[in-house]
């Protein structure tokens, strides 16, 4: 199967292929970091050149859903719908695979080993959090995502919790700087088979929406 993967949720943008016929089971990736990176269509044009391959070659495309930037995760799923719009029903597998997850695998790619606490800026003071025990082979979640305050990570941190996350170190000194990757998604969305439609894929957002209706003006 040959994936393309898809990794918006942070400041550090990432496009991968993943081929099982390749014989190591690689991946190639692309990273872009800063506000000025390439465009996503011109990386995903440079990873299919790199990769040999056509846009119709490829059988899946893995989301990162996140959880992370909103806007970037966004035009992530909206590329996938436009791709699936393209091509002929039924020949395009879809995936969303959570950021979090990304960033397990990361973890133990980088060789960061145990328990470890996962964080995400969710702006307003407040960070996505996860825990998940790592070892060279696997990796699980231990506790739920949820949302915790600054002062809530900090405690963990105080407790002797290894953090890391995107930008971690910026905000809590001692913890690692980690970052999803798409070829991580890739080789997680290799595993997976519960494929989905386009139009359900969705960002990984605990908070409620912030829209509020305005109320109808009184007639005359």
């Amino acid at each position: 199967m040959k994936i393309l993967a898809i990794e918006f949720s942070s400041a550090q943008k990432s496009v991968a292929v993943f081929r099982s016929d390749w014989s190591d089971e690689n991946s190639q990736e692309i990273l872009e970091t800063g506000e000025r990176s390439t465009h996503a269509l011109a990386m995903i044009e440079e990873i299919l050149r790199q990769s040999q391959l056509e846009r119709e070659q490829v059988d899946c495309l893995a989301i990162g859903l996140g959880p992370g930037s909103y806007t970037g995760i966004r035009s992530a799923i909206a590329l996938a719908q436009g791709w699936e719009l393209a091509r002929p029903p039924g020949s395009l597998n879809l995936l969303g695979i959570s950021s979090m997850e990304a960033l397990a695998a990361q973890a133990q790619i980088e060789g960061i080993l145990g328990s470890v606490a996962l964080m995400v800026d969710a702006q307003r003071n407040e960070f996505y959090l996860a825990e998940y025990e790592v070892s060279s082979e696997a990796f699980r979640p231990t506790t739920a995502l949820s949302l915790a305050s600054f002062e809530e990570v900090q405690q963990r941190q105080t407790a002797g919790a290894q953090l890391a996350g995107p930008g971690a170190p910026k905000r809590f000194p001692g913890s690692r700087n980690l970052f999803p990757h798409a070829a991580g998604v890739a080789r997680l969305a290799a595993s997976r088979s519960d494929f989905i439609l386009a139009e359900k894929l969705q960002p990984i957002y605990l908070r409620e929406t912030a829209f509020v209706k305005a109320p109808a003006r009184p007639t005359l």
